[in-house]
């Protein structure tokens, strides 16, 4: 089975931990070197990582902070200040009480992140079901390696699906990351900006949407990238499937309670220190929305141990 770079994109070797920086794909393959906590939890929040790389890479934190003899409930506080819309406590608790059990906390963290991949490959096993031959795919954001890797066990199956990824404005994840992975493995994709939805919907060119999210509420609400509860909205009047890829459930009852990352406007306004909009226009830009329980047609659940 070929994975996709952004599928396991954190690598620990000795006392340096390798991150794939995604911000600066498709046009480099290149890895960040963080030699403590601090740089690797300053790559989270600037989102050089995300998904399931800012899982690994806190798994990686604690591992390089253990060897470093550093403070692991002081990491853990530096870990969970990253991003607030995104649920790191369950880590960062199971890894303290490794801790205070007095376990081999190397060797745990290490057995998770095995179960972690595992678990991944099973779960786009699971979605590679939903899928019929000749389906055309809508996408949203980027789930870290998971579409090529359910595009290639249909392919097994004897079913050939193909994508429509919108941009994913303004961090254009669903150009720079998910219609390059899927490309690079040999898939169709075909890129829409984020405004086309609809519109290309109701021409009956795509009938199934899946997604990804970085927290699921115990009630079924996610969170996910900004403008994912708007295609949920389009796919039930069009009454097409709408799939969610879901991380194990938080301890948060719904959506309501979760809290909305806030990006600072500056990403929404310049990209690539060119300035976008007239000076003195304000921006507005929250990283993720929440999508109700109720828009969901199926929920394809990782299951891993905790």
């Amino acid at each position: 089975m070929r994975f996709s770079p952004l599928f396991w994109p954190i690598k620990l070797k000795g006392n340096i931990i390798y991150i794939l920086d995604e911000t600066r794909l498709p046009q480099k393959l290149h890895y960040l070197k963080a030699h403590h906590y601090q740089a690797a939890c300053q790559a989270i929040k600037e989102m050089k990582t995300r998904a399931v790389g800012q899982v690994i890479l806190v798994c990686y934190i604690f591992i390089l902070a253990l060897r470093q003899k550093q403070d692991l409930k002081k990491v853990a506080l530096a870990i969970n200040a990253t991003r607030p819309t995104l649920s790191f406590r369950y880590l960062t608790d199971m890894v303290l009480g490794w801790q205070r059990s007095g376990a081999p906390l190397e060797k745990c963290i290490l057995g998770f992140l095995a179960t972690l991949k595992q678990a991944r490959i099973h779960q786009a096993e699971k979605a590679s079901g939903l899928f019929k031959d000749g389906d055309i795919v809508l996408t949203h954001c980027n789930v870290s390696g998971l579409l090529p890797l359910i595009a290639e066990f249909c392919r097994k199956q004897g079913k050939k699906i193909s994508f429509y990824a919108t941009e994913t404005r303004p961090y254009l994840q669903g150009s720079r990351l998910t219609a390059w992975e899927l490309e690079r493995a040999g898939f169709e994709v075909t890129l829409i900006t984020d405004n086309m939805a609809a519109a290309v919907i109701s021409q009956r060119k795509i009938n199934k949407v899946i997604v990804g999210a970085d927290h699921l509420a115990q009630n079924g609400d996610i969170a996910n990238k900004i403008g994912t509860y708007q295609i949920a909205v389009i796919a039930r009047h069009f009454k097409i499937p709408f799939y969610v890829l879901c991380p194990p459930a938080s301890n948060l009852k719904s959506g309501r309670e979760i809290k909305i990352e806030q990006r600072p406007d500056k990403e929404m306004l310049e990209y690539q220190g060119l300035r976008l909009a007239p000076k003195g226009v304000k921006g507005y830009y929250p990283a993720f929305d929440i999508t109700p329980n109720q828009l969901i047609t199926k929920h394809i659940f990782m299951e891993i141990k905790r």
